[in-house]
């Protein structure tokens, strides 16, 4: 069984531009990101899926370095771009990440491929009921699950998001965690003060902690958790919804 896991990363972001190009520990954040993801034990193949734009090319040097495959497409259309992606490789399974999610955590990841399997599913992930930290988000889906949305999807939210598509009319599966009060943990950076949190743990806890570990120093560190905590959760997401509305 192939298993691909593709990443989707770019520079321009209108909260933080270029964050994943931001240090710690003399490493970037895509780069902090990519050596986690390698730990997975079910990953065949890892892919970082950036745009064509020519302020993207750091990406792809940055893909070099760390010895990964670099997709360049569409910048708005990044269900394309992950299409695109991940058709030469004819996997059976799917792993959409996000860059900003600098902390993933290679344990969860396998658990959630590890779900879609033995649940026999079209879409399996931990973020359809929100019970991870922000950060902590992992989705799997069946190639052919990928195809079928490239093909159908219209709405520019669904495009731009990859998957709502497949959790709109997919078989699916949800993933929960233990403890409801881990949703309330942000650890994505989509803003400034989000790096300044993701510093505060790794110099705390370093780059290669399990997830439950970061997620605990957080709760239990109002001088860690009140830096972020105000941030409203998939605000990208939001905002594409209400484009679709104004459309």
């Amino acid at each position: 069984m192939k298993i691909i896991a593709i990443t989707q990363a770019r520079t321009g972001s209108t909260r933080f531009p270029n964050k994943i190009m931001n240090k710690i520990e003399n490493e970037t954040l895509l780069s902090i990101h990519i050596n986690r993801i390698k730990k997975s034990k079910k990953i065949n193949s890892i892919i970082i899926a950036t745009t064509n734009k020519e302020k993207d090319d750091i990406i792809e040097l940055e893909s070099n370095k760390l010895n990964v495959s670099c997709y360049r497409g569409e910048e708005e259309d990044v269900l394309d771009r992950f299409y695109r992606a991940a058709k030469p490789y004819k996997p059976d399974f799917v792993v959409r990440l996000t860059s900003d999610c600098p902390l993933i955590d290679p344990s969860l990841i396998d658990m959630i491929i590890e779900a879609t399997i033995n649940a026999n599913v079209d879409y399996c992930s931990n973020t359809l009921i929100e019970s991870y930290p922000d950060g902590q988000d992992v989705e799997v889906f069946s190639f052919n699950s990928l195809k079928k949305a490239w093909e159908e999807s219209v709405l520019m939210s669904d495009r731009e998001h990859v998957t709502p598509y497949m959790k709109k009319n997919f078989k699916v599966l949800n993933v929960h965690s233990n403890n409801m009060k881990f949703n309330k943990v942000r650890m994505t950076v989509d803003e400034p003060n989000d790096f300044v949190v993701i510093k505060r743990l790794v110099d705390k806890l370093g780059l290669n902690e399990k997830w439950e570990n970061y997620t605990n120093l957080y709760l239990n560190d109002k001088t860690i958790s009140n830096i972020n905590v105000s941030i409203t959760r998939n605000e990208g997401y939001i905002k594409s919804i209400k484009n679709d509305l104004n459309n």
